[in-house]
Parts: structure tokens; sequence; C-alpha cells
């Protein structure tokens, strides 16, 4: 079995180094026989074993939450903690929790200890990878952590959730993120005997190969922290889960037909802020940062939250290389080509190259950046695919155009850069990666959404005559208009295409 945690090209702000990070990919393949026939085996032999047991044990930790919540409503629930019979029932319920990781064959070493909550009210985990990390929650007792309000209602495991007073966050509520820090600052600085506030402040699930920006959440209280670093120090890592690799099942799978998983988890000594940090939360934050990146030895990067929601609207069209589109961003924002409009002037030109076939030497002039400059490499680098030295220049031009537009303008600019007739008309290898590349469109679909729209069997299609198409077909209107603002641009006119006589349609 192999695993990956870059995907050759990444971003960290520093451009300097030759070898960039990408923290949300991870790759993870049984790629020898030996592997394949224990995973095999295992999964007869092993699998259903575990499963059973940590299903008796996960029933019965509901039960006892369950129990702890009795005769308790909501809203008591947040006001003041659990005290007595239920804080004791939570301390099992925990307990019986940990002892699924074990079932699991997780094997775990602490290191440091864990202080009390009035010498540290909150606790910042990291680097956030998987809902392995649970596991240092039930070994802390259940502190109480910030979730979405729609966690409360999964089966079993939200009432477990709920079990440890969380602070939930509802994003259909425009004032969520206020309420949230105002009820962290408070359940902080309260002399009530609240569980301590653990939070994942990087705020997404990444490959630990570095210590993304810290989200300041946690740190406006201005309270002391107790940092807490994690690793799983395993030859073969099938706990990861990122934004771009193996799913939940498979992950769960691959870890539970392993015979033992090793996790660390290490208590640093509780940070302070001085006066400057209790007044900037960013700067205490970045501060906390740094001294987990040391006690980890892995870099920081600016990469955020942001980033992430980038790189799933990149997945959603499925760009090309959509994993790299944040490191694309960074990189041209390092060149100062932010604000440049070189990219569109080259979509909209009718250049006499060969747009498919380009060579690095021809991307720099094309795009009148440095060659010079090591993120002029790396830049090309993400688009080419072999060692023959170019790049599909479509590909870059496509990512870096489209990624921030509406999916019908996105589709429409794809038309454009695959158009090689300069005519407005796409053969049908150029209309597949048009739309296989803004709507996600398999190749066989696309192929079949070609021969339908070219009923005269003209060999090409128009942007404006497959949209007359979409019309007709539901699930595409589905695909090309995915949002209300979308839809509402629709039906007002806005996305109205020009038929190939030249009117108007309704």
């Amino acid at each position: 079995m192999n695993t990956k945690t870059n995907s050759g090209i990444g971003s960290r702000t520093d451009c300097a180094n030759e070898k960039l990070l990408n923290p949300f990919v991870h790759h993870l393949e049984l790629d020898t026989t030996y592997e394949k026939i224990k995973t095999a085996l295992l999964t007869i032999i092993l699998l259903p074993i575990r499963v059973v047991v940590i299903c008796c044990f996960l029933v019965a930790g509901w039960l006892v939450a369950s129990a702890g919540l009795l005769g308790i409503t909501e809203e008591e629930l947040m006001e003041k903690p659990l005290t007595g019979w239920r804080s004791r029932l939570k301390i099992v319920s925990a307990y019986l929790i940990r002892i699924i990781f074990v079932i699991g064959g997780f094997r775990l070493k602490v290191i440091g200890g864990l202080p009390e909550r009035d010498l540290a009210p909150l606790v910042a985990l990291a680097p956030h990878s998987s809902f392995v990390d649970s596991l240092a929650m039930v070994y802390m007792g259940g502190p109480s952590i910030v979730a979405k309000g729609e966690t409360a209602s999964i089966p079993l495991f939200g009432k477990l959730i709920n079990f440890t007073q969380p602070i939930y966050v509802f994003r259909e509520d425009s004032n969520s993120r206020q309420n949230t820090i105002k009820e962290i600052i408070k359940r902080a600085r309260s002399k009530l005997d609240w569980p301590q506030i653990l939070i994942f402040p990087e705020g997404t699930c990444t490959n630990r190969s570095c210590l993304i920006t810290f989200k300041p959440g946690a740190f406006y209280p201005g309270v002391p922290v107790q940092p807490v670093c994690i690793r799983y120090p395993n030859k073969i890592d099938t706990v990861t889960w990122t934004w771009d690799g193996p799913g939940a099942l498979k992950l769960l799978w691959l870890t539970l037909t392993r015979p033992y998983s090793y996790c660390e988890i290490e208590f640093l000594p509780v940070y302070t802020p001085n006066e400057e940090e209790k007044n900037d939360p960013k700067l205490f934050a970045n501060n906390v940062r740094k001294v987990m990146a040391k006690a980890l030895g892995v870099p920081m990067s600016d990469y955020t939250y942001d980033d992430c929601k980038l790189l799933t609207r990149a997945k959603e069209m499925n760009l090309p290389q959509a994993s790299s589109i944040v490191d694309l961003q960074k990189l041209r924002h390092s060149l100062g080509m932010a604000n440049t409009n070189q990219e569109e002037a080259l979509a909209s030109s009718r250049t006499n190259l060969n747009l498919a076939e380009v060579t690095y030497k021809d991307f720099v002039n094309l795009l009148d950046i440095p060659p010079m400059e090591l993120s002029s490499r790396q830049l090309f680098s993400i688009y080419k695919k072999d060692d023959n030295g170019v790049i599909d220049m479509r590909e870059y031009l496509l990512c870096v155009l489209a990624i921030n537009q509406t999916t019908p303008n996105a589709v429409k600019i794809a038309f454009k850069i695959y158009d090689q007739s300069g005519q407005g008309r796409l053969r049908i290898e150029d209309f597949c990666k048009a739309v296989c590349h803004t709507i996600s469109l398999s190749e066989d679909t696309a192929v079949d959404i070609f021969h339908q729209v070219d009923k005269n069997k003209l060999g090409y299609v128009t942007y404006n005559s497959f949209l007359i198409y979409v019309d007709s077909r539901p699930e595409l209107v589905n695909l090309l208009y995915r949002n209300k603002e979308e839809k509402f641009m629709r039906k007002h006119g806005q996305f109205c295409p020009i038929d190939d006589t030249g009117k108007k349609r309704d």
C-alpha cells in the first residue's frame, strides 16, 4: 500500500522553496499483492468481529448519554454545566467510546498531562486530519466542542455529541459566527465548572503536512489555551480524510482491517497570552500555531478554510488539476498576476499558437511572466502531465477564468477557450472537454449530448444551441443552474441565449 500526502505541487506563502505543500490531498492505494491479500483476509476474519463489538459499545454509550440527558431541555443544557450523577455518566460514556477505539486496533500514546480547566479553559487541537481525532476528545473525558447544528440529529452520534454540551453553529443564522464567539467567551470566562472547550482551530481536515491558518474564534476570550498536538505514526496512513482523497467509508474499512493503528497525543505547556495577544485574537492564534508547528516539526502555511470552499467548487466542476486550484491562485498572486487581464486577453485572441501543446518558453511569453522565477516554473508544473515538456494551455486558462464564475458563464468561457474554429463552433472532442470540465459530465454523456444537439450532422455545436438543448433536459438545467441565484438570473433573462438566427429567445 502506498500513501502520498503531496500532489507534486502545493502552496506556501514562501515560494522560495522548490517543493510546495498541498495539505488537502491524500492518496491511498493498495499497490502490492501482499497488502491486497492481507486486507481481503482481514476483511473476512477481523472486520465483522470488530464491527459487531463496536456497534455494541456504541449503543451502550448512546444509552448512557440518553440516560444522562433525561429530564433536561436543550435550553437548560446550554445554560449551565452538568453536575452530580449526570457529569459522572458523561465520564462513563466517554470511557465506553474510548473502548471502541481500542477494539478498532488503536494504541494511544500520551505525552504530557492535561491541566485542569481553571488553568486552561480552551483546548486547541491540531492538526485536524480525521474523524479519528475524536480519540483525543474521549481521552479528555468529553470536552465541549464547537459543532454544526445539524450534528445533533445524527443517529446515535448526535446524542453523544449533545452530552458534551457543545457550542452549536447554525449556518442558516446570519449571526451564527458572532453568537458562537459570544458563547465561547461566556463559557471560557465563566466561574461555573463548564467542561473545557475543544476547538480544531484550522477549521477543516488536512493531511498533517503543515499547519494551515488558525481561525481566531477560540482566541477571542483572551484566556490561557492548552495546545494539543496529534500524530498518527503509522507506516500506512488509513486515517487521513481530506478534500481530495479516499472517502470516509473506505478509510474506515481500511483502518478496521489493520491489526493496529497508532496515535500520539502531546499536551504542550499551557499558552498564556500577553496583553497584545489578548487584544489581537489573530496574533494570539498565529503565535499558538507557531508553538505547535515547532513541536510537530512541520511548516506553517497560509491556507485557510475558504481555500477548501474553492477546492470544493473546483472539484464540483471537475476542473483540470482541481486539487491544485489554490496553488494556482497563490502562485499567480506571487507573480503579480492577480490584477492583470493577461489570461482574458489570451482566451479572447486568435493566436496562431497551438494552445493544446505549449512549451515553458511559450508559456512565460504568453503570460508575460519572468522565466527564471521559481513560481513561474511551479505554475507550469501544475499542468505538465508527462516528460514531453508541454502543457495544454487551455486547461490553465479554464481554471483561471472559470473558477469564480457562475456555472453558465464558466461553460461559456470553456466554449470560447476550446473553440479552434474562431467562429464559436466546437467539434466533438473539444465540446466534451468544455462540458466535462465545467459541469462534470462523463465523456460518454457528453458525446451523446453532442450528437443530439448536432441534429443536422454539421460536425459542430455552438454555445447557444447547447443552451437550447439544456432547456429540454431538466437534469441538465439543474447542473447548469446550480443555485437559486443562477436560476433567478436565468428566469429574468440574463442568461437568455441568442439562437443561431440572431434572435433572442424568450
